[in-house]
């Protein structure tokens, strides 16, 4: 056992275990753990720093050389922000703008190191594909200039949303969700995407929106599209299609006679294919059949007035009231033989006929204009109830 100058005790163990800790350090050692540990940082290097003075001008820093660093005032923040106070103590990182000057000191910058790292984190949103928010700063010939993450980047404009690819000085001035689709550091160039932003935006809707969606549900939309064969519905999400025969019960020639683009309308789900994405709506099925209002007012025998809307080789077709039309077969025409129904009727014309048959199930009507007659002697003796079960299958 032996004494320490200070009147300690080490066992002979303790001892032991002094003199080989020392012994294993060599001199070599203990000279490369003094370099690794005051390493002279290079240029370009983005080090942890401490906060050790504040002066008007600069800022001191130790980031573990062996000169300390410091950091001029120009470099303290990013362009166009407002930094706040650095106070001593402060853990900071910095990054190497100079490893000695004049004075033998490190020569830092806060700015470059924020700039640094943020295309860091810039270049991970963009491999996870994160939606991120961007403030538009301005327009050019080509898009738009946006601020993302305080950084300085490009909107192209055919990357704009749809709704503004024909306004793009709108979006001036306002912050909007984008995705980042290009992070170049060496050429300084970060392209964003507003559209696949919107796109996957849209694509979670549209998976809400079919988990909540059923077949009869009547939901609210606005007209997103128009084509010859229907009109496309967005109802939050997804746009779903009226197909030109269920906008109304009426029969209709043209989409635009029935809807305008943007209009909002109310529309019932008719059928859902979540495999497919596609939603069918329906207009007229939220407004009363007037197969409903035929069968109490128009009763077989009736007299009514109906408009020829085509005439065939077989006869003519009348409305006879709002979306229903019947069948004058050209055998109802006249008493007399007719070789051609555009002999007696014309498209246009306005006529009053009797109704001699209804087909609820099949939704068809049998006029006669020569019932509203009597017979000539020669046919008094005929019967003249002929039924029209030769309705024939005619292409609508």
């Amino acid at each position: 056992m032996l004494s320490t100058e200070s009147g300690a005790v080490l066992t002979e163990n303790e001892e032991g275990t002094d003199q080989e800790s020392s012994a294993s350090m060599t001199m070599e050692d203990y000279l490369h753990f003094e370099e690794e540990a005051f390493k002279t940082p290079n240029h370009g290097d983005i080090v942890d720093g401490i906060v050790v003075r504040v002066d008007p001008d600069e800022v001191l820093v130790d980031i573990g050389a062996k000169a300390e660093g410091v950091i001029s005032s120009k470099e303290l923040g990013m362009r166009g922000d407002v930094d706040s106070e650095l106070e001593p103590g402060d853990q900071i990182k910095v990054y190497v703008l100079q490893p000695e000057n004049e004075e033998g000191n490190v020569v830092l910058s806060l700015r470059r190191a924020r700039a640094e790292t943020t295309w860091i984190v810039a270049a991970e949103k963009q491999a996870d594909g994160t939606v991120i928010d961007a403030d538009v700063r301005e327009q050019n010939k080509g898009g738009l200039i946006v601020n993302i993450l305080g950084l300085r980047g490009f909107l192209p404009s055919s990357q704009v949303a749809r709704a503004y690819a024909g306004s793009l000085e709108s979006l001036v001035g306002k912050r909007i969700p984008v995705k980042i689709l290009e992070v170049n550091r060496k050429r300084n160039r970060l392209i964003v995407s507003q559209k696949a932003a919107e796109d996957e935006d849209r694509a979670r809707k549209r998976e809400e929106l079919f988990s909540r969606l059923q077949t009869g549900t009547t939901v609210k939309g606005t007209v997103s599209g128009i084509t010859s064969y229907g009109a496309f519905v967005d109802i939050g999400g997804a746009d779903g299609l009226i197909h030109i025969s269920e906008l109304s019960w009426d029969r209709v020639s043209k989409v635009t006679d029935v809807l305008q683009l943007g209009e909002e309308v109310t529309v019932k789900v008719i059928k859902l294919d979540p495999e497919q994405t596609r939603i069918s709506l329906s207009l007229r099925q939220l407004q009363q059949d007037p197969w409903e209002r035929l069968v109490q007012s128009m009763p077989v025998g009736s007299i009514v007035e109906g408009q020829v809307t085509k005439t065939k080789k077989y006869g003519a077709f009348l409305q006879i009231m709002p979306g229903i039309e019947g069948l004058l077969h050209i055998s109802e025409l006249s008493w007399d033989h007719v070789e051609r129904t555009e002999d007696v009727l014309k498209v246009g014309e306005t006529v009053q006929v009797k109704v001699i048959g209804i087909d609820t199930a099949r939704r068809r009507i049998s006029l006669s204009l020569k019932q509203l007659s009597a017979p000539p002697a020669s046919l008094a003796g005929a019967r003249t109830d002929q039924r029209q079960d030769e309705y024939p299958e005619v292409e609508e």
